[in-house]
């Protein structure tokens, strides 16, 4: 686990710690000291905590002027036991929406299980964003068919033509555009 790091190619584009509205501005991160665990193992330096035990993120990049914001997650996601869509949705989405940010593309191939539980939170998510969308960018298979289980695709955009396996290829406003082309698809 600590040697699954948060995609670092954008940072040359935007650095959460030194955006003055992001949940993380003004953190300092010392990549020489592994501190956070997920079940006891140790995960990079370089994730943030939401507030959960077993899930962390990084805001990868974010742009107010087209309101979208990507983030990259890590462990396990558990809503049945630690609510983690709560930490989630109250610590890091609101701070977004509340800067003009009604587009979401989350990246979960680092999500190592899902367990659900009500789909409340993604309801609130949902009708947050308004003229916005969420979605989910190359989630493992066995996640996304347990977030179907809970009816969370209800509000998350998944699956088909959103498994980007070649996402970091590409710059943050060319991914942004891909992804928005293929909601647009979806919501046509």
């Amino acid at each position: 686990m600590h040697e699954i790091e948060p995609y670092y190619n954008w940072l040359k584009y935007y650095d959460p710690a030194q955006d003055e509205l992001s949940p993380f501005f003004g953190k300092e991160y010392n990549h020489d000291v592994y501190s956070e665990t997920i079940y006891g193992y140790y995960i990079d330096p370089a994730w943030d905590s939401i507030g959960s035990e077993t899930l962390f993120i990084k805001i990868l990049y974010t742009d107010y002027n087209l309101g979208f914001t990507v983030l990259e997650f890590i462990g396990e996601w558990n809503d049945a036991i630690n609510n983690d869509i709560m930490y989630l949705k109250r610590n890091i989405v609101e701070v977004l929406i509340h800067q003009g940010i009604n587009k979401f593309i989350l990246i979960g191939e680092n999500i190592l299980n899902f367990h659900g539980s009500d789909d409340s939170y993604y309801e609130e998510w949902f009708e947050d964003v308004e003229d916005g969308w969420i979605a989910a960018v190359s989630f493992p298979d066995f996640i996304q068919e347990e977030l179907r289980k809970y009816h969370i695709d209800h509000y998350i955009n998944m699956g088909g033509t959103l498994q980007l396996d070649r996402w970091r290829t590409l710059q943050p406003l060319h991914f942004y555009e891909i992804v928005s082309g293929l909601i647009q698809r979806r919501l046509n």
